[in-house]
């Protein structure tokens, strides 16, 4: 297969996923203070307390490591005081990783490698345990091999690891591996495992039913370096996890066995003992239905330790073991009882962590993650204990089963949420809003926990004042009236024929004895020298010292000012005869004019002079923008005042201009840039050479079709920009990367903005709106995608926008899960007693399971005006939803209906149904309700809709079908078998239907209208198990796959124009087929591995102004784009730039970058923009290195890779 291509394209990630798979705890910083490790996916991230509020979690840093992460671990060398990271992923090497807070970013310390990459079954990496000392670690596979490393120190304080010490044991499976704790006495390390060597050699399945599940221990023996296998016991067969028992001075060591409706200790030299899990009970729980133990945590506590474990349905149990004591009231090292209660219900997790602080965190399964806090810690309730005693160790005895009732939360608190959009099923970009650019909607989570989100480009406002005043504001202006003032003084607003001033206090009030003319308009206040305030008005410059006597400079006669800058020693104005006239504070205290002017060709349409670098007298350069489109940068000096230094041609008159000394990511210190604003809306920031005044390295960006107004504001300490125009935006360094980024507010349109710092707001904005004046703080630069969501009822699974209003149609659907009707049949007919008849809500506690039950329902949903769920329509007879699509029906006037496919007693695998319907529902009320009109019985379910030349295109099985609208039901008009497996999702452009199959890729159907015909005239070479597909062209389609890959087919146009020529098709039909396929091949144009399941791919533009992007979704909560390149010019320079960064900043934790964008099939056609964004935190010496080798500045580098993301995306 070829694996270069006349089609590239640029991968980036918008948004990284969020489903947290393994999460650990640990002091990572080397201080008191406690962080969290999460993995998800590919990516590590490290969440930490910001230090003035415990209650939340920021993320420190997020790292790709371009591998699967599979375990993540934290350990600590003994005497240490830092906790270190060890990972586990498909790099078949163990990467040992510290991070380091002084730089913010991850440091590899070791990378050992021990088998093939890849997940297999027999290469270790699927389990990892630690020795809660940190002496050793034990990775294992699945089957067969164990490799224990020891971790140790050499003299000059570095870790050391040593050669792995086998502990293999073939024909051997693992289910579950911990470190015990054993003190300091030599490591073990205990296992789940099934020795299946008797059950290969029966053919007649009776050893398959004798199999027994033993828990091992594992010794490794510190003076003799070797492993042995020390204990070995049967345990219960359903044993699928182990915890660790703390044990030294804190407990009795040992583990606790979890499996089907059973908690046992076990231990080589202690007593089992068993507690039955509890079951819910009430009316519409059934009392046989037995849990399994999903996550748990140990939390040590003063000699005491209790843990905390959930169950399938998020129920917390809390679980303690009580100690045989002496005669002295001292605990002893015997267990005498194992003891259960119900702690509290939680969203149900992957993992749990408990921190120093009192929180608990739980990465959640689907949806949101949760920070909570203990309140109590369950000892002092009314809740049933059940102890061991009451249960027999062997759970195939009969036992009289622990029940107990759900309640609200009494333990725990909720203190944060870090969102996630796991497991995202759908996603449309589409803008309902009708603003600049798009916005993202999307279906996640499941269970009650599903939601409909909207995403938005921006950054989030904190709003603090709104005030309406009688008149338009014209300018608004904040002053100190001391250089050491820590607050403002005044706000000074401008109106079109007089100022008002407020004074900042308390309260802000009018104040008139300030000293400013308050008779006419302002163009500029500034806080000049020490005590001095300086007003500069069309008539002249008022100064105003301490005392508050007031020099005035009038203007000359028969002219007044037009522009004006001004800045802690000196001030600029230009009249509106073109002259320009520069002031400078002299030795006195006064403003001194220079004599020296300079007339300007046009007319000055705005001045900039930058701050006053520290140590220095004065700003060196005088920025002046003229109505003939151009910028021209003026020297200071003394003795070269207002001489031209550079010029700059523009395609669009200036409005405003700032020169402001910001972060920059390429020198690690600051750099002057000037920063222009047009009048078209167009933003660029040019570096400005701090010694001749040269312009160089122009960005540009379109920010809307309103002229562009800068200002300079002060974000979290960092001097930043606010850019006005048809939305606020703001320019600020990245947190991270300090790279200069620029991102809407989450704002109104203002007209004016200007820093305001009091005691109640130090980093506000004020900002202005026709007559309204608005007070606002920024605070989180990091996230910088905003999300609304609204609560749906069942897991949802497609959705569909109606095709003229801002509204939504979910179909929703879960299995194993009881009906509303069903549910209100129990409630009615059961006899209940005490509190069994109490409904808990579905958010927190989920809905009420049964075997073999769905539970299904169509919602409307507006995400604009009302934010909520307008209807909802359940589905009943045991139907769930498969399919949704809106249809526009030619034979009823092209009257549009929403058409929805259902499947009846469904069973998922093996795949059987008793039915399958098509609903028809017309639109009432602006599409805000829908009425049922007729449903259609099928042998199967449709699992894919679409609207095609005014009929209904169905995917039933493995026919496709086109449907007309009857009057009491859907009248079948045509209908081929066009796939093999099972038809899952449809596009269609003109009469070209593309056809995705569950497990052989994609079909190009043709239909002939004259022959009434659908005949399939391409297929693929390779069979992909499609999840998503999106026509990119008329002849080329991309989609994704279930093991995680991206890809584009290309129709050969020969097939594609013969397939569209006039005629019934009879030489389609009559062609030679090839491998029992279509006749016609389709060509692989670019294939890639995201490492997420895709499951929405669309053709669309995310900016205003910006290219069309494939846009995709991920199951994980992942968003990207992959942009086409224009020119082989770029492709070659990315392609060279990725080969350098594969070798200069390998991946974290040993994967082969290649390798794993390689994952299935080789890459192609492919740059990964990721790793190309990582060039922009590399040491400088590496990034010139790297620019240097490509004939390039490092700026040039870096321009290239933010241009690709900034032109097309965010």
């Amino acid at each position: 297969m070829a694996t270069t291509s006349s089609m590239f394209m640029y991968s980036l990630t918008i948004q990284p996923p969020a489903s947290i798979t393994h999460a650990t705890v640990g002091q990572f910083t080397g201080t008191k203070e406690q962080q969290i490790v999460a993995a998800s996916g590919s990516r590590l991230t490290i969440y930490k307390h910001p230090e003035s509020d415990k209650t939340k979690l920021d993320a420190l840093l997020s790292q790709d490591i371009f591998g699967i992460i599979r375990v993540v671990a934290a350990f600590r060398l003994p005497g240490g005081s830092k906790d270190y990271i060890i990972i586990a992923s498909d790099s078949g090497r163990v990467a040992i990783i510290d991070y380091l807070p002084d730089q913010n970013r991850f440091n590899r310390i070791h990378l050992e490698t021990y088998g093939k990459s890849g997940i297999r079954r027999v290469i270790p990496g699927q389990y990892l345990a630690m020795d809660p000392k940190g002496r050793a670690c034990l990775i294992a596979s699945a089957e067969k091999n164990k490799l224990v490393y020891i971790l140790n120190r050499t003299p000059q304080s570095d870790l050391t690891i040593s050669s792995p010490l086998e502990a293999h044991k073939p024909q051997t499976l693992v289910y579950g591996l911990v470190g015990l704790d054993t003190g300091y006495d030599n490591p073990v390390f205990a296992a789940l495992e099934v020795d299946y060597t008797e059950c290969d050699q029966d053919p007649t399945g009776q050893a398959l039913g004798e199999l027994e599940k033993s828990l091992v221990y594992y010794e490794l023996d510190l003076g003799l370096n070797h492993v042995v296998r020390k204990w070995s016991d049967p345990v219960d067969r359903t044993a699928n996890m182990l915890l660790s028992v703390p044990g030294g001075s804190d407990g009795p060591s040992g583990v606790l066995v979890c499996g089907l409706d059973s908690i046992t200790y076990r231990h080589s030299n202690q007593n089992a003992f068993r507690v039955a899990i509890p079951r819910r009970r009430g009316a519409t729980e059934n009392p046989e239905r037995k849990r399994y133990i999903t996550a748990g945590v140990a939390h040590k506590m003063r000699g005491q330790s209790w843990f905390l474990v959930q169950s399938e349905d998020g129920d917390v149990f809390k679980v303690t073991l009580h100690m045989v004591e002496d005669d002295s009231g001292q605990m002893t090292g015997e267990v005498k009882r194992l003891v259960i209660k119900y702690f509290d219900t939680l969203p149900v997790a992957s993992s749990l962590c408990i921190l120093r602080t009192g929180c608990l965190f739980v990465a959640t399964e689907g949806g949101n993650h949760h920070l909570y806090g203990f309140e109590k810690v369950g000892d002092a309730d009314n809740e049933i204990e059940y102890y061991s005693d009451l249960f027999p160790t062997d759970p195939a005895e009969p036992y009289e089963p622990a029940y107990f009732l759900p309640r609200k939360s009494e333990n725990m608190c909720l203190f944060d949420n870090i969102s996630s959009m796991n497991p995202q099923l759908d996603c449309k970009v589409t803008n309902l809003t009708e603003e600049d650019a798009p916005q993202i909607y999307s279906i996640c989570g499941s269970g009650a926990r599903s939601s409909f989100r909207t995403l938005k480009h921006g950054l989030a406002v904190n709003h603090i004042v709104d005030a309406d005043l009688p008149r338009m504001i014209s300018a608004v202006f904040t002053t100190k009236t001391h250089r050491d003032n820590k607050f403002d003084t005044y706000i000074v607003l401008s109106f079109d024929t007089n100022t008002l001033v407020l004074s900042i206090g308390e309260n802000v009030e009018e104040v008139s004895d300030t000293g400013f003319l308050t008779s006419t308009s302002c163009l500029a206040v500034q806080q000049l020298g020490e005590d001095g305030v300086v007003q500069i008005h069309p008539k002249g410059i008022r100064h105003i010292r301490a005392d508050k006597t007031i020099k005035e400079w009038p203007a000359p006669q028969h002219r007044s000012i037009v522009a004006a800058t001004t800045n802690n020693r000196q001030a600029a104005v230009a009249l509106s005869s073109g002259e320009l006239v520069y002031f400078e504070l002299d030795s006195d205290g006064s403003l001194a004019e220079f004599e020296e002017k300079r007339e300007m060709s046009g007319t000055v349409t705005c001045l900039s002079l930058g701050d006053i670098p520290e140590g220095r007298m004065r700003s060196e350069f005088l920025a002046v923008g003229c109505d003939d489109s151009t910028v021209r940068i003026m020297s200071l000096d003394p003795d070269a005042t207002l001489e031209s230094k550079s010029v700059q041609a523009l395609t669009s008159a200036p409005t405003s201009l700032a020169i402001m000394a910001m972060t920059d990511s390429i020198s690690g210190g600051s750099t002057l840039y000037l920063h222009i604003g047009l009048y078209s809306g167009v933003y660029l920031r040019t570096v400005l050479d701090e010694i001749t005044g040269e312009l160089s390295d122009t960005r540009t960006r379109f920010l809307g079709p309103k002229p562009a107004k800068l200002f300079q504001v002060l974000i979290n300490g960092q001097t930043s920009v606010l850019a006005l125009s048809s939305r606020p935006w703001l320019g600020y360094p990245d947190p991270v990367t300090k790279a200069f980024t620029l991102t809407p507010l989450n704002y109104t349109a203002l007209d004016w903005g200007a820093n305001v710092s009091s005691e109640l707001c130090k980093n506000g904005i004020v900002g202005i709106q026709d007559q309204s004046l608005r007070i606002f703080e920024i605070g989180n630069l990091v996230n910088n995608l905003l999300q609304e969501s609204i609560p749906l009822t069942y897991t949802p699974k497609k959705f569909v926008r109606h095709p003229e209003l801002p509204l939504f149609y979910t179909i929703e659907a879960d299995n194993n899960t009881i009906s509303p009707a069903t549910k209100q049949k129990l409630l009615d007919s059961s006899t209940i007693v005490n509190r069994d008849g109490l409904v808990l809500p579905a958010e927190g506690f989920g809905h009420a399971r049964a075997q073999g039950h769905w539970a299904s329902c169509i919602h409307v949903v507006d995400p604009v005006v009302t934010k909520s769920v307008l209807q909802q329509i359940d589905l009943e007879d045991n139907e769930a939803a498969t399919s949704i699509a809106v249809v526009s029906f030619s034979s009823q006037s092209d009257e549009t209906f929403l058409v929805v496919g259902t499947g009846k007693d469904m069973v998922l695998n093996p795949r059987s149904f008793s039915a399958g319907f098509i609903y028809i529902y017309r639109f009432l009320e602006d599409g805000k309700e829908l009425e049922f009109i007729h449903k259609t019985r099928l042998e199967a379910p449709p699992t894919a809709l679409l609207s095609f030349q005014g009929r209904l295109l169905a995917g039933i099985g493995k026919e496709l079908r086109i449907y007309d609208l009857g009057l009491k039901q859907m009248l079948r008009k045509c209908q081929a078998q066009v796939v093999s497996n099972l038809i899952v999702g449809l596009q269609t452009q003109g009469s070209r239907i593309i056809v995705s199959d569950v497990q052989e890729s994609v079909a190009y159907v043709v239909y002939k209208y004259q022959d009434n015909r659908l005949i399939p005239f391409a297929d693929d070479a390779v069979a992909r198990w499609t999840t998503s597909t999106a026509m990119v062209d008329y002849e080329t389609t991309a989609g994704g796959d279930k093991f995680g890959n991206l890809w584009l087919l290309r129709c050969p146009p020969k097939a594609s124009e013969e397939a569209d020529e006039d005629g019934a098709g009879a030489h389609l039909i009559h062609e030679r087929q090839y491998l029992q396929g279509a006749p016609n091949r389709l060509e692989l144009m670019s294939h890639f591995f995201p490492q997420d399941i895709p499951t929405s791919i669309q053709k669309t533009q995310l900016v205003a102004g910006g290219r069309d992007v494939i846009f995709w979704a991920g199951i994980q909560g992942t968003m990207g784009i992959l942009v086409p390149f224009v020119s082989r010019e770029d492709v070659d320079f990315f392609q060279t730039l990725e080969q350098h960064l594969r070798s200069e900043d390998a991946p974290l934790a040993g994967r082969d970058h290649l390798i794993y964008r390689s994952y299935y099939v080789p890459v192609k056609g492919a740059i990964d923009g990721d790793l190309c964004e990582r060039y922009a935190l590399l040491p400088n010496e590496k990034k010139e290195m790297i620019a240097g080798e490509m004939d390039r500045s490092v700026r040039e580098v870096e321009r290239k890779i933010s241009d690709m993301r900034t032109r097309v995306a965010y």
